[in-house]
């Protein structure tokens, strides 16, 4: 039987897989009002994320481009963009490179402790399971901003 929280990881992902299929190109760039960010940054910092936490979590390379760092890391915004950012295209093949990763996960990759602990604010994450576990709710907070800004620029 799978973990849940693998499972959840997939499900998860699979709805943002999804629901960007029904975004058009010139949708991404938007920026509804009252939003610091546009449907391309919070897909791309959905991406960045789940990269990093899978770097923090089970010690996988990233397998994204730098520039996703400067693109779309906590505190950055389109506004700010200095460089081209990727394609609906390409994040897209993105979001389906880390479902793929979602697959090769095991329920004991969740219970091995974190090489280092990691600390946000007052949140305190010892194993794997934890910190990717808090990838997920992260990722389900931003697919809700992906799904408001596309209801108010339609």
């Amino acid at each position: 039987m799978e973990h849940p929280i693998i499972n959840t990881g997939k499900v998860v992902r699979q709805i943002v897989i999804g629901q960007l299929q029904g975004i058009s190109e010139s949708q991404m760039d938007i920026q509804p009002k009252g939003f610091n960010n546009t449907i391309r940054w919070n897909i791309g910092h959905m991406v960045y994320w789940m990269d990093k936490y899978a770097l923090l979590s089970f010690g996988s390379l990233s397998a994204i481009p730098a520039r996703y760092e400067v693109l779309f890391n906590s505190g950055t915004k389109p506004s700010d963009w200095t460089v081209v950012p990727p394609s609906k295209e390409e994040l897209n093949e993105r979001l389906a490179e880390q479902f793929s990763l979602l697959a090769e996960l095991t329920p004991a990759m969740l219970e091995q402790r974190l090489q280092t602990l990691f600390e946000m604010g007052p949140f305190r994450f010892d194993t794997a399971g934890e910190l990717f576990n808090f990838a997920l709710m992260h990722e389900a907070i931003h697919l809700g901003v992906v799904l408001s800004q596309f209801k108010l620029i339609q």
